[in-house]
């Protein structure tokens, strides 16, 4: 692997996925959409991008991949989730919907929407362990947060005190909340990298799959 471009898809049935495709392609993974369980057998890694958490997975229902994905993820594929992906990776959810699926393997507790709504999105700078050339500018949109982690889950990053902007509600809430996380081959933010151009997220995402 570590010789090889490595292929990465994107779950490719709703959200923002062209604009992880170009990040992938830029840190030099070959990226492909994935929205059959063919297409999902041929990668090496995925990302799940963010979106409509609960939408993302009666999509994936529909078409066959729910438990493809599931299968994958108990086999050690490496999959990063960004936003609704880091719902959709979760374990366990506080505030989704009554029947709302996810596809699991990291051991936490995420809130959905938990920053509050679309108007109180914002932006702030975050230090994540083992990531080089100091803070990221992580971009929050009605964005989840992780509400508890198990033994086996790294604590990447946490919002720090301090001004955020533009400073709504959203900001104000946000001191001292977990926004990324690693289990293993999984990895999770509550941000949206692939909307700086800052590539570093990606690159160590594609660091773990060629690692794995």
């Amino acid at each position: 692997m570590a010789d090889r471009q490595p292929t990465i898809g994107v779950l490719a049935l709703q959200g923002d996925v062209r604009e992880h495709l170009r990040a992938l392609a830029d840190c030099g993974a070959d990226p492909v959409r994935v929205r059959r369980p063919a297409e999902l057998d041929s990668v090496d890694g995925l990302v799940v991008p963010g979106g409509e958490s609960t939408t993302m997975a009666k999509l994936a229902a529909a078409f066959d991949l729910l438990e493809p994905l599931r299968k994958r993820i108990r086999s050690d594929l490496p999959v990063y989730g960004s936003c609704a992906g880091m719902i959709m990776l979760a374990d366990r959810i506080v505030d989704g919907a009554a029947d709302q699926q996810t596809l699991g393997g990291l051991d936490v507790v995420v809130r959905r929407n938990a920053f509050g709504r679309q108007a109180e999105s914002f932006e702030t700078d975050l230090l994540l362990a083992g990531l080089p050339g100091g803070p990221v500018r992580a971009v929050f949109i009605r964005a989840p947060w992780v509400e508890s982690v198990g033994p086996g889950v790294e604590v990447l990053a946490a919002v720090e005190p301090g001004p955020a902007e533009p400073g709504p509600a959203g900001a104000s809430r946000a001191a001292g909340r977990i926004v990324a996380v690693r289990q293993g081959n999984l990895l999770a933010t509550s941000f949206h990298p692939e909307l700086t151009g800052d590539p570093r997220v990606h690159r160590y995402f594609v660091d773990m799959v060629k690692g794995s």
